[in-house]
C-alpha cells in the first residue's frame, strides 16, 4: 500500500496501512498546516517567506523565522524518527527553501478526491452514470471531511472551498447515476444537499427537478422551479438557463 498521507479530517501519515505519524504528533495547529501546505504543495520548493505568510497571515513578529525554524526543525525530525526516508518520503531545508517529496506511488487523499471526481465526472459526461457510484463516493466522502479545523488563513479557506464545490459537483454525478438506477427519493436527498451548498447552481436545481418528477411529485418540481427563478430574479437579476426552461416545459407536458 505505501505511504498514504492524510491532509482531511484528522491529518496523519500511514504506512501500509498503519498510521505511524498521528495528529498529536503535530503539536499544534501550525504544526498540521506547515505539514499540510507542503504536502499540497510538493512539486516545487516553498520559500521561508511564503511560509510564513501561511503560518501568520494577519500577525507576523520580528521572530517568526525562529519559530519557522523550530517549526521546520520539529517536522524533520519527525520524518526522520520514523523511518519515512528510507520509504522515499524526504523533507529538504536548502538556501531558505522548504520542500516534502513522496514516492512516486505516494497516495494523498485531497488528490486522490480530485482524481475520483474526474473519473465521475466522465462517467456522466459518456452517459454511463452507473460508473459514477464508487469515485463519486469516494470524491464527496473526501469532500465531507472537515480541513485544518482551528485553523485561520486565506490558504485554508481556499483549500475549504474547493473541497466544498468538489463536494456539490460529486452529489451532482451521485444524483444523476441515483436517477439511473431507478432511486429518485436518494438522488433528491443528493440533490437537497448540493442545493444547501451552492443555492444558485443551475445543474444541482435541474437534479431536483428530475429528482421530484421522478417521484412522480410533478406539483414541487414545478414549484422548485418557480423558487429558483425568483431567487435568481432577486438575487443575480437573471432568468434561468435554456436546458433549465426545457426541463422546466418537459415536466409541464
Amino acid at each position: 500500500m505505501g505511504i498514504r498521507v492524510y491532509v482531511t479530517g484528522r491529518v496523519a501519515v500511514e504506512v501500509d496501512g498503519q498510521v505511524v505519524i498521528d495528529e498529536r504528533r503535530f503539536r499544534g495547529k501550525q504544526g498540521r498546516l506547515l505539514f499540510a501546505y507542503l504536502v499540497c504543495e510538493r512539486s516545487r520548493p516553498v520559500s521561508k517567506e511564503e511560509l510564513a505568510s501561511v503560518l501568520w497571515p494577519d500577525e507576523q513578529s520580528d521572530a517568526w523565522e525562529a519559530a519557522l525554524s523550530a517549526l521546520t526543525s520539529r517536522l524533520a525530525a519527525l520524518i526522520a524518527t520514523e523511518g519515512l526516508e528510507d520509504l522515499g518520503m524526504s523533507f529538504s531545508r536548502q538556501f531558505g527553501q522548504y520542500q516534502i517529496k513522496l514516492p512516486s506511488d505516494g497516495w494523498v487523499d485531497i488528490e486522490a478526491g480530485n482524481s475520483a471526481l474526474d473519473r465521475a465526472e466522465s462517467a456522466v459526461r459518456n452517459n454511463q452514470a452507473r460508473n459514477a457510484l464508487g469515485p463519486a463516493a469516494v470524491a464527496a466522502s473526501i469532500a465531507r471531511r472537515p480541513f485544518l479545523p482551528g485553523v485561520d488563513g486565506f490558504w485554508r479557506e481556499s483549500l475549504q472551498g474547493k473541497l466544498d464545490r468538489q463536494l456539490v459537483r460529486a452529489l451532482d454525478c451521485l444524483g444523476e447515476m441515483q436517477l439511473e438506477i431507478g432511486e429518485p427519493q436518494t438522488a433528491l436527498e443528493s440533490a437537497l444537499e448540493a442545493i444547501k451548498l451552492d443555492p444558485y447552481r443551475e445543474r444541482s436545481h435541474r437534479a431536483l427537478m428530475r429528482a421530484y418528477a421522478a417521484t412522480g411529485n410533478r406539483a414541487k418540481a414545478v414549484a422548485a422551479y418557480h423558487e429558483f427563478r425568483e431567487l435568481l430574479a432577486s438575487e443575480v437579476g437573471t432568468d434561468p438557463e435554456p436546458e433549465t426552461e426545457a426541463l422546466y416545459l418537459e415536466i409541464l407536458g
